[in-house]
């Protein structure tokens, strides 16, 4: 690893303001990218997450490429930071599942509902419930009620079907539960997010391989705390073009989910150290030609936590918003092997056109998908402001999304540096 960095690192020197041409650096475009995902999504950075300073480490990285870049802060008295702060429930500590005396692995065998409440307990048995039994309201009313007891682990069969006669949403099913320690077995893979609140409950969410016809035993040990004041930064630069008053918006968040215990690690290759490697690329190549609008960048902490970076700086602009011309949002970058999609394409049918004419005399992708509105990615509350706004995500690769495999060696990278060629030509032709 450490050699295949310094190949990289030389083969950087070759783009250098001194000897830089298209040219020469479009054959490294691929491997710059890939060694600043490394950085971003390595094991130090914690997860970029509200655990050991993960996401301060990556801001601080991020500063430091802005300022190599000759980025200047919009306010030069902010240092590139906007600061904001919201409530994280984390899980700084200990976090010990074990059943029937093997010890489970955090983020493969089990994942902890974000929101959970810290518990401890040992040897504590099962309580078999078949949530199907449930008809009506009443009847689950009633069954909560019998929810009392922190000296026995809730075995819940059929969440599903609860959550279908309440209508609720499964990532809200925790909510309704009071105090104690509930195991839902679940076939589907294990995605995690960040929780804003804490519940009353604990509930983990385990691999239904793992449990027979004889449950036995568990225990149980979750280091879980509410921060109710987490302070957190958008990194924001800028470089001026020709017209300095309107500016074109390149945007990525850097911030994933950090820790679930002291192991676990989230690293976040995909989504979104790829987004945020792919905007530094950009922020280097303005750097170096001219640009007829200045370019504002930013990088979004929060999104994880529900696009909060991205709502702050709407509500806070630093540049105000309808001076922005364009805005291109760049999440989940890491294998495009079946082109693009391109949220809010239906909402700007002319920029799109561009996009795909660009894309069709060049000949970079195999696909762009048109896809309508939608409040998946940070560029959404600046399309709801009526600044114009895309969301380009890649289509393509594993899989891997808020779990422990989202890493860098799972990335293919198929056709990211044509996202780059893309995506820089659309800029140049916005008028």
């Amino acid at each position: 690893m450490l050699r295949m960095r310094r190949i990289l690192f030389f083969i950087a020197l070759l783009c250098t303001p001194l000897a830089y041409s298209s040219a020469q650096c479009d054959t490294v475009i691929k491997p710059w990218l890939h060694e600043r995902i490394n950085i971003l999504a390595d094991s130090s950075m914690h997860g970029r997450g509200y655990v050991k300073d993960g996401k301060e480490q990556a801001a601080n990285y991020i500063r430091k490429q802005f300022k190599k870049y000759h980025l200047k802060p919009v306010a030069p008295h902010r240092a590139y930071r906007q600061h904001y702060s919201f409530p994280v429930n984390i899980f700084p500590g200990r976090m010990d599942v074990t059943f029937n005396g093997k010890q489970l692995v955090a983020g493969q065998d089990y994942i902890v509902d974000a929101g959970s409440s810290p518990f401890n307990g040992d040897n504590l048995r099962f309580e078999k419930v078949d949530l199907s039994a449930i008809k009506d309201k009443d009847q689950w009313r009633k069954l909560l009620n019998t929810f009392r007891s922190n000296n026995k682990i809730y075995y819940l069969e059929h969440v599903d079907s609860i959550c279908s006669l309440l209508k609720l949403k499964k990532a809200h099913f925790s909510l309704t539960l009071p105090v104690g320690c509930y195991v839902v077995p679940q076939k589907e893979k294990f995605i995690w997010t960040v929780a804003r609140e804490t519940t009353h409950a604990t509930v983990i969410y385990v691999k239904d391989s793992l449990f027979d016809q004889h449950l036995g035993s568990m225990s149980v040990h979750i280091d879980a705390r509410l921060l109710k004041d987490v302070e957190n930064d958008n990194i924001v630069g800028v470089l001026r073009g020709e017209v300095k008053d309107t500016f074109l918006a390149i945007t990525a968040h850097y911030d994933h989910l950090g820790m679930m215990g002291s192991n676990a690690i989230f690293p976040g290759a995909s989504d979104n150290a790829s987004g945020t490697a792919m905007m530094l690329y950009m922020a280097r190549y303005f750097a170096r030609h001219k640009h007829h609008y200045s370019i504002l960048f930013i990088a979004f902490s929060g999104e994880e936590a529900g696009l909060m970076g991205s709502d702050y700086y709407t509500k806070h602009p630093l540049v105000p918003l309808a001076q922005i011309k364009f805005l291109t949002n760049m999440d989940i970058m890491g294998d495009a092997t079946d082109g693009i999609t391109v949220v809010n394409a239906t909402e700007y049918p002319a920029q799109f056109k561009l996009l795909e004419q660009i894309n069709n005399e060049r000949h970079l992708l195999p696909q762009i998908k048109s896809r309508g509105k939608a409040a998946n990615s940070d560029h959404y509350h600046f399309s709801e402001a009526g600044v114009p706004s895309f969301f380009i995500y890649t289509n393509g690769g594993k899989g891997y999304y808020h779990d422990i495999y989202d890493k860098p060696d799972e990335l293919s990278l198929m056709n990211v540096d044509n996202i780059v060629k893309l995506v820089i030509a659309f800029l140049k032709e916005i008028k």
